[in-house]
């Protein structure tokens, strides 16, 4: 009885001490660097507890014909590993996942898996509001026509 009182005492502080966790949404644009520099946007929506955090990020490249750059859409999970709190306003992370892409150009098109490796950080602006730079490497199963993208963006990013 006194092992189960002492059990439940512990499992009460653990929950009264346990950090909030916080969401965020992020509008992005920036560049796909591969094979060609073309338009990439999308967003990505997130749940942070102190260091770790989950997100679900979509994004959409232009295709480019007469580079022969093809789209590429990607559907993303990522688990992210950040700084606990920002420092002098700023807030680093590391980034993987993994997820679908759909890759369409050239007459061909091309669905399957895809992981991706990055970083960035989260910028305090006013409130709540942050920009968020992010880097991203990515790399396509299947028979993609180009098998590594790398991407770099800016962000608005929301915190609640």
């Amino acid at each position: 009885m006194r092992s189960a009182l002492v059990t439940l005492w512990l499992l009460a502080a653990m929950l009264c001490a346990a950090a909030p966790a916080e969401a965020d949404l992020t509008a992005f644009v920036g560049a796909n660097a591969t094979p060609s520099n073309r338009p990439v946007r999308g967003f990505a929506a997130g749940l942070s507890l102190l260091v770790v955090g989950f997100e679900f990020e979509y994004s959409d490249t232009a295709a480019d014909e007469m580079a022969g750059a093809p789209g590429l859409r990607t559907g993303m999970f990522n688990l992210l590993l950040q700084t606990p709190f920002g420092v002098a306003g700023l807030q680093f992370y590391g980034t993987t996942g993994v997820g679908v892409y759909q890759e369409d150009g050239g007459g061909l098109k091309e669905i399957n898996a895809a992981g991706n490796v990055g970083g960035g950080i989260k910028i305090a602006v006013a409130g709540p509001i942050r920009m968020r730079l992010d880097y991203r490497f990515f790399t396509l199963r299947g028979s993609p026509q180009h098998e590594r993208y790398q991407r770099l963006y800016a962000g608005l990013n929301l915190g609640f």
